[in-house]
C-alpha cells in the first residue's frame, strides 16, 4: 500500500482521427430546410451573442494595484448608484417569489432563445457532458483568444480548473483542441479542484453530485490534505501550487464556483463573495505571465465585487464582463474573462496579503480597497457595466412574466423560428464538429464507472419544487411535517409486510480486486455525515434532520407492531439453505456469528449441517453512531476488527453473520466489497431481528484464497485505525481513516446498487420507527 500524494497531471496529444462527416452534412440539410431570417430575427440573433462590456483602459496608466498595506484594512463601502440597480433588480425578481419553480423554469426553458442549443450540439457534435455550462465554455472558448499564442507556438498547453464539478468546462475544452486546426495537434495538461462528491461531511446544497468525469479521471482532481475538496482552505491552496507543479507553466484557470442560494436569492453577490476572492487569489498564484482566467460572478453591485474588478483591470491586458448566449438571460451570471496576465511580479505584494488573509470569510471582514484608492475613470466604466447588464436582465423576466399569463400563436412560432435560428447559428459561429467517443477525455473505460453509478442516483444539484414562498414556508416545519410533505412520504410509512433485501446480492469472490493499488487516506475526523455516494440525498437528509430533534430519544424508539421483522430462526435457516446451495461437499459448515446468544434471541432448533459459532464483539452497538451514522472511528475499527478476525477463523465454504448499522461511509463500504471478495454470496436482512443494528450481512461460502491475499492489507489498515483513534493534532482535531479502497473499487460492478439498496431500506426503516413513535 501507499499514501495518497498524486501530483499526476492528466497529459495528452490531442492527435488527428477521423471525423464524421455525416452529420456536417446533415447540418446542412436542416440550415437548408430553415426559413430563412428575417432582419428582425437577424438583429435579435446578433444581440443574443453580443452581450459583451469591456473595460477601456486609461492611456495615463491610472489604473495600478494599490498599497498592499491600505488593503484589507477599513470597512466596506456602499456604492449607492450600485445599490439602487440591486434594489431595482430584486423588485423585480420578487415578483417571482409566488410561482412555482418547476412551473416557472419550464416557462423560462420554452422562451430561452438559446433553449435548443445544447440538444443540437448533442445532436451534430457528439459532445462529452453537453450540459449548458460545456455550451457556455465553447461559446467562450470561440469568442475570446483563450488559449495564449505562447502555448500554442510551444505546442503545450496547461490548464487549471477550480471549482469544476461535473467537468464540463474540461470536456469543452478537449472537444475545441480535437476539433481544432490550430490546436489539435497541441499537448494539453490539466488539473482540476471541487469540492469531493465522496467526502461524508460535504454537504448537499453546496457539493455537485454528478461524477461522470469525476469517477473516471480521480488522479487528476485536487482534493486537498483533508480530502474535502474545498479549495477555500489556506493549506489547500499552498498544496494545489504544489500538485501542479509539474506544468511548465499554467496558462489558464477557469472557476466555475457558486453556493446554492435560491433560499436566499437577494443576497447571492454577497454570500459567493468570499468564494469568488479565493479563486481570484488561486488564479493570480498559478498562472504564469501572458495566461488566462474566467470567473463566474453575479450582479457586480457590492464593494466586494468592484475592488475585485478593479485588482482584475490592473492585472489583465483586457478584461471583459460576458453573458454568453447559453446562459440563461433572465439569471444574473455573467463571466469576467481576463486575457493576457502581466502584472504578475507587481501584484506579489497584495497577493501575500490575500494568501495571509484566506479563507471562506475573506471579503466578509474589512474591504479589500478603499473607494478612494479606486480611480473614478473606472468607478464609472464598472457603473456602465452594471447597468448594461440590469437592463438585459430585467428586460427578460419582464418579457417572460408576460409571456407566463399567456402566449399567442404567433408568438410561439416566431419564438420556435428564433429558437431554431439560434442553434444554428451557434453551430456555425463557434464550428462545433463532431467528436469520435474515442477521443472523450474518459474514452479508456468501456463501461464508465459512473455510468453505473449514476444508474442508480440523480446527479446534479437537488430539485426544488414549489414557490419560494412555499419553500419558505416548508422551512418552519418539523421534521415530520416535512417528511409528510415530501416525496419519501409513502415508502416511509408503509409497514415492512416482508423482508426487505431479498433477491439483492453481490456475487464473489472477486478475481479483480487489485488490492496491491489500494492505498490509505487520512483527513479530519468527520464531523457529521451529510452525503454518500451510497445513498439518495433526501433519505439522508431526513434522518439527519430527525437525529437533531431534541426529543428524539433514539435509543428508546418503539418497535411497530404492524412491521414484519425477521426472527433468528429463519435467518439462519436462509442462510443454511444458501449454505447447502454453495457447497461443494458435505462437511459441515460453521457460521460465525457476532453479537452474543442473548441479543440474537432463540435460535430454535439445530439448523442441519450449520454449526454456530458466536463472538461477542460490539461492532454492532448504535451509541456513538448517532449524528454520524456508521462514521464513528470506533465502530468503523471495531467493524473491520470483525472481518480480519472471520477471514482469520473461518474455512472453506463457511458463512459469516455480520450486524452492520448502515454503509453510508467509503469505509464501510470498502468492507462490504472485502467481503464480497471473499465470500461466494453476500446478502442483507433488513428489518432484522429486534435489537441487531440497522441490517445483516449474509455472507456465504467462505473462500480462503482471496482472504490470504487481503489479510496483510487489512491489517495494514486496521493498525492504522487503532493509531489514529483518541490522538489529538496540534489544531485540537482528530483524524480517521477516509478511505482504503480507491473509489474506482467502490463505483464498480454491483456494489453501488448493493449499497444503495441497502441503506436505502435502513433509512426507510429508522424514520418509520421514529414517525410512527
Amino acid at each position: 500500500m501507499h499514501s495518497c500524494c498524486s501530483k499526476q497531471v492528466w497529459r495528452m496529444s490531442s492527435g488527428n482521427g477521423a471525423r464524421r462527416k455525416v452529420s456536417k452534412q446533415q447540418q446542412q440539410q436542416h440550415i437548408g430546410n430553415m426559413e430563412p431570417p428575417d432582419h428582425e430575427t437577424l438583429s435579435e440573433i446578433k444581440g443574443i451573442f453580443s452581450k459583451v462590456r469591456a473595460y477601456v483602459k486609461p492611456s495615463r496608466g491610472e489604473w495600478c494595484i494599490p498599497d498592499p498595506n491600505v488593503a484589507l484594512r477599513h470597512p466596506a463601502e456602499v456604492n449607492s448608484r450600485l445599490q439602487v440597480l440591486k434594489e431595482s433588480l430584486n423588485a423585480v425578481k420578487n415578483q417571482l417569489s409566488d410561482k412555482n419553480v418547476q412551473v416557472w423554469h419550464q416557462h423560462t426553458n420554452s422562451t430561452n432563445r438559446a433553449g435548443k442549443v445544447i440538444s443540437a450540439v448533442r445532436s451534430a457534435a457528439n459532445a462529452e457532458i453537453c450540459t449548458q455550462a460545456w455550451c457556455k465554455f465553447y461559446e467562450i472558448l470561440g469568442t475570446f483568444n483563450l488559449l495564449p499564442d505562447e502555448a500554442l507556438q510551444n505546442g503545450e498547453l496547461n490548464t487549471v480548473h477550480l471549482c469544476e464539478a461535473p467537468g464540463a468546462f474540461i470536456t469543452a475544452l478537449n472537444h475545441y483542441i480535437k476539433t481544432n486546426e490550430s490546436t489539435r495537434y497541441c499537448d494539453w495538461g490539466w488539473a482540476a479542484n471541487t469540492l469531493n462528491p465522496y467526502h461524508e461531511a460535504n454537504g448537499g446544497s453546496t457539493t455537485i453530485a454528478d461524477d461522470r468525469l469525476i469517477a473516471n479521471t480521480l488522479p487528476w482532481w485536487f482534493f486537498g490534505s483533508d480530502n474535502t475538496g474545498n479549495i477555500m482552505i489556506q493549506q489547500h491552496l499552498l498544496d494545489l501550487q504544489a500538485f501542479v507543479s509539474n506544468m511548465r507553466r499554467v496558462d489558464l484557470v477557469t472557476a466555475d464556483g457558486s453556493f446554492d442560494c435560491q433560499e436566499n436569492p437577494d443576497e447571492q453577490e454577497a454570500l459567493v463573495a468570499s468564494l469568488h476572492y479565493c479563486e481570484v487569489t488561486a488564479a493570480l498564484l498559478l498562472l504564469s505571465p501572458g495566461g488566462s482566467f474566467v470567473l463566474k460572478m453575479f450582479t457586480l453591485y457590492e464593494h466586494s465585487s468592484v475592488c475585485l474588478l478593479y485588482l482584475l483591470n490592473c492585472c489583465f491586458q483586457s478584461v471583459s464582463v460576458f453573458k454568453p448566449a447559453t446562459s440563461k438571460a433572465g439569471n444574473s451570471e455573467v463571466y469576467v474573462v481576463c486575457l493576457n496576465y502581466d502584472n504578475k511580479e507587481a501584484v506579489r505584494p497584495l497577493l501575500s496579503k490575500l494568501i495571509r488573509n484566506y479563507g471562506p470569510h475573506l471579503a466578509d471582514r474589512e474591504a479589500l480597497f478603499l473607494n478612494s484608492v479606486i480611480p473614478e475613470s473606472f468607478l464609472k466604466q464598472h457603473e456602465e457595466v452594471c447597468s448594461y447588464f440590469h437592463t438585459l436582465q430585467v428586460e427578460t423576466i419582464t418579457e417572460n412574466l408576460q409571456l407566463f399569463e399567456g402566449m399567442s400563436t404567433e408568438q410561439r412560432q416566431r419564438l420556435d423560428h428564433v429558437r431554431d435560428c439560434v442553434a444554428q447559428e451557434y453551430l456555425q459561429r463557434f464550428q462545433v464538429n463532431f467528436l469520435p467517443r474515442s477521443r472523450w477525455i474518459s474514452r479508456n473505460t468501456v463501461t464508465p464507472a459512473c455510468c453505473r453509478v449514476s444508474a442508480g442516483r440523480p446527479l446534479g444539484q437537488k430539485k426544488q419544487t414549489g414557490s419560494f414562498n412555499e419553500r419558505r414556508e416548508l422551512q418552519t416545519l418539523t421534521w415530520r411535517e416535512r417528511i409528510h410533505r415530501g416525496c419519501h412520504a409513502t415508502c416511509i410509512q408503509r409497514h415492512s409486510t416482508e423482508d426487505r433485501g431479498t433477491g439483492c446480492m453481490l456475487e464473489g469472490p472477486l478475481s479483480n480486486c487489485q488490492y496491491q493499488s489500494w492505498y490509505v487516506i487520512v483527513g479530519a475526523a468527520l464531523p457529521s455525515v451529510k452525503n454518500s455516494p451510497f445513498c439518495e440525498a433526501g433519505l439522508l437528509n431526513h434522518l439527519n434532520e430527525a437525529m437533531m430533534d431534541p426529543a428524539v430519544n433514539w435509543f428508546d424508539v418503539p418497535p411497530c407492531d404492524s412491521c414484519h421483522v425477521a426472527c433468528s430462526t429463519s435467518l439462519l435457516s436462509e442462510v443454511a439453505s444458501l449454505c447447502a446451495f454453495k457447497s461443494n461437499g458435505n462437511k459441515k459448515k460453521k457460521c460465525l456469528v457476532f453479537g452474543s446468544p442473548s441479543v440474537w434471541g432463540d435460535f430454535g432448533s439445530p439448523t442441519g449441517d450449520l454449526i454456530l459459532m458466536f463472538s461477542a464483539e460490539a461492532s454492532f452497538s448504535q451509541r456513538g453512531c448517532i449524528s454520524l451514522h456508521d462514521g464513528e472511528p470506533l465502530y468503523q475499527q471495531h467493524l473491520l476488527g470483525c472481518v480480519i478476525y472471520s477471514l482469520q477463523t473461518l474455512s472453506s465454504g463457511d458463512a459469516l453473520l455480520l450486524p452492520l448499522f448502515s454503509a453510508l461511509t467509503r469505509v464501510t463500504a470498502a468492507v462490504v466489497h472485502c467481503l464480497n471478495a471473499c465470500f461466494r454470496s453476500v446478502s442483507f436482512k433488513c428489518p432484522p431481528p429486534a435489537g441487531i443494528g440497522g441490517a445483516v450481512l449474509m455472507c456465504v461460502g467462505f473462500c480462503p484464497d482471496a482472504a490470504a491475499q487481503l489479510l496483510p492489507t487489512l491489517t495494514e489498515v486496521h493498525t492504522c485505525m487503532t493509531e489514529l483513534l483518541g490522538v489529538k493534532e496540534p489544531s485540537g482535531g482528530e483524524k480517521q481513516v477516509l478511505q482504503f479502497v480507491p473509489m474506482e473499487g467502490l463505483l464498480t460492478g454491483g456494489l453501488t446498487e448493493f449499497l444503495w439498496t441497502m441503506n436505502t431500506e435502513i433509512i426507510q426503516r429508522r424514520l418509520h420507527l421514529l414517525m410512527q413513535s
